[in-house]
């Protein structure tokens, strides 16, 4: 069933749910008609309520986890929650305050990083995630060492000074003579570019046949480059902190979908490809339990948002992992803030 739009709702209807959906993001726990019959922003008997909240049941807004117990909203009707309804305000001064102080300690980006994530997940509660900005590797040089017969080592020497190696195949039979001559060609034509740069290059001199090097040392260069390009853009960098957060003692009822968020974020390079999906928009983004299928067992939330670097272009993601239970209006504004504050930093 389809959520109907806020609009078709009757304004008893959107109390009763937004006061149903406000006492469920507080306690976790069902919310009965007796309960909300109490509050005075309602001045409704609990059996009009509970007729209410029957109708939000069929709308697929509410469900009642157990006959007697109260409702609860479902994953359709949080949606609608904080598409449609839920009213956010800037962080507390105080808020701020911490995540500013967190990003001022020094040292190098990734540092900078973990420590805004750390606090982050200590004011939220939840688990802090953020993805660190892929690097640009700056040829310096590059040579090829033979290993065997089909296999040669390729060592890269980056312009910070770090050296990286990895192995390729070659054509068996390859004369020796093709390693040193694309690890030259490299070195002395390719020097000073980014990785990218020099693929682009080399393609470009490829098809105007521009290439002062045989076709064996073309095939050499080619392999050499793109084996650190795609292994650069496949791994983006992870970082988690706070998962220690997702065991309160509200967990204690539900340690099966707990545990499961925990496997979840063991396996970093699926949470990694999720939040990399919120580089596309411009604002914070919010994924809720099984509208992603990393989650359709968890039931868990992320909230993200997209940080940039000097040329305003995005180069990383910073946001929360936690149940569908968070509290939206207040975390939405907080992973806001930090997006922004790490955007000041990196420029």
């Amino acid at each position: 069933m389809s959520t109907p739009p806020i609009p078709e709702l009757t304004t008893r209807a959107r109390d009763v749910f937004r006061l149903v959906v406000d006492a469920y993001l507080e306690t976790g726990q069902p919310v009965g008609s007796r309960t909300l019959s109490k509050l005075a922003a309602l001045n409704l008997s609990p059996a009009s309520i509970r007729n209410v909240m029957q109708d939000l049941e069929e709308f697929g807004l509410l469900a009642s986890p157990h006959t007697s117990a109260g409702r609860l909203p479902t994953e359709q009707g949080l949606r609608l929650f904080v598409d449609g309804m839920m009213q956010v305000a800037e962080p507390s001064a105080e808020d701020r305050a911490q995540i500013e102080a967190s990003l001022s300690e020094g040292g190098p980006i990734e540092s900078a990083l973990a420590h805004a994530t750390a606090a982050l997940s200590g004011l939220s509660a939840c688990a802090g995630l953020v993805l660190v900005p892929k690097h640009e590797r700056v040829l310096k040089q590059l040579a090829f060492v033979p290993l065997s017969a089909a296999q040669a080592l390729v060592v890269l020497v980056a312009g910070d000074g770090a050296v990286e190696n990895r192995v390729i195949d070659i054509p068996p039979g390859l004369n020796p003579s093709a390693l040193i001559e694309a690890g030259n060609y490299i070195s002395a034509t390719l020097s000073g570019l980014t990785l990218d740069e020099a693929m682009v290059r080399v393609r470009r001199e490829i098809e105007a046949e521009r290439i002062a090097i045989d076709r064996a040392a073309q095939d050499l260069v080619s392999r050499g480059l793109a084996v650190w390009s795609s292994d650069g853009s496949d791994r983006p960098v992870l970082i988690v902190r706070g998962q220690a957060n997702l065991l309160d003692d509200s967990a204690v009822g539900d340690l099966d979908r707990v545990r499961q968020l925990l496997d979840e974020l063991e396996t970093k390079q699926d949470i990694a490809q999720l939040l990399d999906s919120a580089r596309e928009g411009s604002a914070t983004r919010i994924f809720i339990g099984s509208e992603n299928k990393l989650f359709s067992l968890s039931g868990s939330s992320v909230i993200a948002a997209p940080y940039r670097g000097g040329d305003g272009r995005v180069v990383g993601v910073v946001g929360v992992i936690g149940p569908t239970r968070l509290n939206y209006a207040r975390i939405v504004p907080m992973v806001d803030f930090t997006a922004q504050s790490l955007s000041k930093l990196i420029r």
